[in-house]
């Protein structure tokens, strides 16, 4: 969450937007510059000339630096600089979204946001970059821990999603987030995602929203189960009239998808492993990309190559067409994971793991030259402008280098403070890196003029929409809605084409809306709402989660809308009303219950069995993916509860699992081999414990509250004792944390090491603070 939102560094906390829908809609005026990370031709090239052949930090090409430990790319809007960074130690981390004066280097405003239940280790924090709106110059970040934030020019926010609260975004250990990306009205983000229903199933997904107001527009689901994670950024192009992207997935894959609707279109199988580094487009949708890890066809690890994507689904078809594997034109031997390469002409420029910088025949995929820069290289990836490379290695050395088809003259080199994992920027005759440590700018001090300036921040693809034709089929906006009991929302109700565009010739008569159960839904309930003919959803009064799908008819043609009711504070949960009458597929004779639809994360992690004449929640076995278990079971932006659950581990002295609850972004749980009561919200800055002997195959309850302060600071408390006997007084564990999360939704948590002992939950409670003592 955003925990403290500050102006500046000398201004009073103030108090950050809670509500994952839209807060403001605002557009500013245009702007031009290096408005993401790859920059205006989606390639790492810019059209600037005048810029320095060497640097040095006490020289003359020499402008400023930023102290503020970073790991991606800093990007550039008019006299603008803004810079995704993190400071602080412990539970007082936080990741930054800085705006800095170009000029001076001096800071002008500053967003601060919390990590909060992410699995990131040793400060793998800031792995991304943000965007830049043209039309508007509004600023789209991803947080680490998945707050996707749109915010203006002034630092105000505009909208925010809890990406993994609102959509089961996971986080893994590599910190690997990357950057949004803007095509038209929609801004798009991706990540690995346990959503709900279909959407259950863990996969690497593409999530676009209206870049206005935050309302989510579609959802795409162009791979296979994933084996990493990925934060390859999309890249835009045309295919058959079709505004399309390209990207690498967690699950090896290389996909096209339609970016105006998500349909995907075409997939090729690259690798095993996930594909990280960004891809080039060539000539006519011919891709090229580079990985690191192990190959399908050969025991080589790592490769580059050229694949030919140009292949979509026939009419009445639905995608991803498989590619076969003569779609690839050619490969080379050279490798690395997570570095992107550069395409100028028909020459591509690529560091490889073991340091080397290597010119590569984009037409035969020839290696026409290597060579040694440092030791090894991790995600910086090379920028070419003004007819030379500037090349960040790992190593925190800045190379300048002039290439050609024989080889690269180095101009010259610098030694940064900190490693260089970021690519660097260019805009206005100033080259910006940014390392672990500051923000360096080097270059002109009068800039360069600004007829190079305004050419190098045209971008090359744009292409006039075709004319407006006849509506193919329906969407409707938001595609997924998230409600509260008795709330309102309107739906818009757009006409597409057969590539994907918005037109206005629907078929003429009214809109009819009617519940919608999928024939191959597994639970089979509807959304407690109504809608009339206008759109206006109405979700019902009554205090009960539901989800569900509703199917709008225009003539001939259909749409799809799915959502999620979740109640306000009070609620619980016993489960008893569930139907135990599926038998588990993977042990016969045994019934069971799927868990309750609107809940996020839960299928596939969680299952409703009957244990001594009750029902309760059992985390599944099957899945050594989902060993490690959170669900949310209410609104992001709750805040001010009391959560309690009756909690229970199998087991024996040896080997216990580890069972708890989530509050308010805190995971609070009963660690079974280490005896202890845990409170923690990322386990390298946020966590705290105290002894507490209990038993497997024996129930406690677990009850916990969160007090937030007006200042931010807060108190996290809980309490366990065995059920049956008496609520102690006292509270067992109390942490203070000074950059307490001010809201957040319940959740349940279950980590089952090798999903060898179950763990139990039941009696679900939350209620507000002031009733929960």
């Amino acid at each position: 969450m955003i925990t403290d939102c500050k102006r500046n560094r000398f201004t009073k906390l103030a108090l950050a937007l809670l509500l994952p829908g839209v807060l403001l809609c605002r557009a500013d005026a245009a702007v031009e510059g290096w408005l993401n990370w790859r920059g205006p031709r989606q390639a790492g090239v810019s059209n600037e000339s005048g810029l320095p052949d060497h640097v040095e930090l006490d020289g003359k090409n020499y402008r400023w630096t930023f102290d503020l430990a970073g790991r991606g790319t800093p990007v550039v809007a008019g006299d603008r600089v803004y810079a995704f960074g993190y400071e602080g130690e412990g539970p007082d981390l936080v990741e930054v979204l800085v705006s800095i004066d170009a000029a001076s280097g001096k800071e002008v405003w500053r967003l601060e946001f919390g990590d909060f239940l992410s699995d990131i280790i040793y400060k793998r924090y800031s792995i991304g970059s943000p965007t830049v709106d043209a039309d508007t110059g509004n600023i789209y970040l991803m947080t680490s821990p998945g707050i996707f934030v749109a915010v203006d020019q002034a630092g105000n926010i505009l909208w925010q999603h809890s990406m993994m609260e609102s959509f089961g975004r996971l986080t893994f250990p590599n910190g690997r987030t990357g950057a949004p990306v803007i095509d038209d009205d929609l801004v798009i983000v991706r990540g690995i995602t346990t959503n709900w229903g279909k959407e259950g199933p863990a996969r690497d997904r593409f999530y676009a929203f209206n870049k206005l107001n935050g309302k989510n527009v579609w959802a795409s689901t162009p791979g296979v189960a994933p084996t990493d994670s990925s934060f390859s950024t999309p890249i835009f192009s045309w295919l058959d009239g079709k505004r399309v992207f390209y990207s690498g997935t967690g699950c090896g894959n290389l996909v096209c998808v339609n970016a105006r609707t998500g349909e995907p279109l075409s997939r090729f199988q690259f690798l095993h492993g996930g594909v990280n580094g960004s891809l080039l487009v060539y000539g006519d949708n011919t891709i090229i990309a580079i990985h690191g890890k192990e190959n399908l066809d050969s025991s080589e690890i790592g490769r580059m190559a050229a694949i030919r994507m140009d292949a979509f689904p026939a009419a009445m078809e639905s995608g991803p067409v498989v590619l076969p594997a003569d779609a690839e034109l050619w490969r080379n031997h050279l490798g690395i994971f997570t570095s992107s390469p550069v395409l100028v002409g028909n020459r591509v420029y690529q560091v490889t793991h073991t340091g080397e910088l290597a010119c590569v025949d984009a037409d035969s995929g020839r290696i026409m030259w290597e060579k040694k820069l440092s030791n090894s290289q991790l995600h910086a990836s090379p920028l070419y402008a003004d007819g030379k490379l500037y090349v960040p290695m790992r190593d925190g050395v800045l190379h300048i280098l002039r290439p050609d088809d024989s080889g690269a003259v180095e101009l010259g080199r610098v030694q940064l403070e900190g490693n260089c994992l970021g690519a660097p920027a260019v805009w206005n005759g100033q080259v910006y890196v940014h390392t672990t440590k500051k923000l360096y700018c080097f270059g002109s001090d009068s800039g360069v003029p600004r007829s190079a300036v305004a050419a190098s921040s045209v971008t090359s693809d744009k292409r006039d929409r075709p004319a407006n034709r006849k509506a193919a089929r329906l969407r409707c906006v938001p595609g997924e809605l998230l409600l509260r009991p008795g709330a309102v929302e309107q739906l818009v109700v757009d006409g597409l084409d057969t590539d994907g565009f918005a037109t206005s010739q629907l078929p003429s008569g009214p809109a009819t809306w009617q519940p919608y159960i999928p024939a191959a839904a597994k639970v089979r309930t509807s959304l407690n709402a109504a809608v009339d003919a206008h759109g206006v959803v109405t979700a019902d009064s009554r205090n009960v989660p539901s989800a569900g799908m509703f199917k709008v008819d225009i003539g001939e043609l259909t749409g799809f809308v799915r959502g999620r009711i979740l109640p306000a504070i009070p609620f619980s949960e016993n489960f008893e009303t569930f139907d135990i009458g599926h038998e588990h597929p993977a042990e016969p004779g045994v019934m069971f219950a799927y868990p309750p639809l609107p809940w996020i994360g839960a299928r596939f992690k969680w299952e409703i069995r009957s244990l001594d004449g009750n029902k309760v929640l059992a985390k599944t076995l099957d899945r050594l993916l989902f060993q490690r278990a959170m669900t949310f079971i209410g609104h992001p932006d709750m805040a001010n509860y009391t959560m309690s659950a009756d909690v229970m581990t199998d087991g024996n002295r040896r080997i216990m699992s580890t069972v708890g609850v989530v509050n308010q972004r805190y995971i609070i749980a009963l660690v079974g081999n280490w005896q202890i009561l845990e409170i923690s919200s990322n386990h390298d800055c946020v966590k705290y414990s105290v002894p507490f002997a209990w038993q497997p195959n024996t129930w406690y309850r677990l009850k916990t509250r969160v007090d937030v302060a007006a200042d931010g600071a807060g108190a996290v408390r809980a309490r366990a004792w065995r059920v049956g006997e008496p609520e102690p007084d006292d509270w067992t564990v109390t942490f203070d944390h000074g950059r307490a999360h001010r809201a957040g939704a319940p959740g349940l948590f279950g980590f089952s090491p090798q999903s060898q002992k179950r763990v139990y939950i039941d009696n679900i409670s939350v209620v507000a603070n002031d009733r929960g003592e």
